[in-house]
């Protein structure tokens, strides 16, 4: 996660990553009845783009990830944020599980790194309570271009079946997807989905 940490302090500089995680917090909002007692874990939650926008609907937000440098500079984000703080985790929770249980899981475009897919979903059904809920945005099927280094990349986009049928098998219920934004680069248009499911 090297990559990562050298591009974390410029992470927030790029319009289309600000805007793309204000339009994936929206779907997830109009998707999902957002409590102010609820405990939500964000999967991959990088500088917080995600978070901070889900932080106001919610009790508190915990961010797991595995870049330090990420979490070095959401950590310079909570310092000037009074009101909602994220507190970091720095911690592979699919090899080392959390012991804690969350009302929800959320996640912004960390899928297309995880190796094994179905690790995820099993560990993610396990750290959620009794009907929490799961949603995670992430790429459609892409030809490979979206990033311009491929080197932390395991899957270029996935298929709504694919998925569909892993959130199945790990044990969660009612999972839809559905397309809710479009990143658009030079080089073309790729398509980001939400899925949300059920424990």
């Amino acid at each position: 996660m090297s990559q990562f940490n050298e591009r974390a302090k410029e992470w927030d500089q790029l319009d289309r990553r600000v805007l793309g995680a204000q339009k994936i917090a929206q779907a997830i909002k109009e998707k999902i009845v957002l409590e102010k007692s609820m405990e939500i874990l964000d999967f991959g939650v990088g500088t917080g783009l995600l978070g901070f926008e889900i932080a106001a609907s919610v009790q508190q937000v915990y961010g797991v990830d595995t870049a330090e440098g990420m979490l070095k500079k959401l950590q310079e984000k909570n310092s000037k944020n009074k009101d909602k703080k994220i507190i970091p985790i720095h911690q592979d929770i699919i090899k080392v599980p959390l012991k804690q249980k969350f009302d929800g899981i959320i996640s912004s475009m960390t899928l297309h790194h995880i190796e094994d897919i179905e690790a995820f979903f099993h560990t993610a059904y396990k750290l959620l309570k009794h009907n929490g809920f799961l949603a995670l945005a992430d790429l459609q099927s892409e030809n490979g271009t979206f990033h311009s280094d491929n080197t932390t990349v395991h899957h270029f986009g996935f298929s709504e079946k694919e998925l569909y049928t892993t959130a199945l098998q790990a044990g969660f219920t009612a999972p839809t997807i559905e397309k809710i934004h479009t990143i658009t680069k030079p080089h073309g248009d790729f398509g980001v989905f939400l899925l949300t499911a059920r424990r």
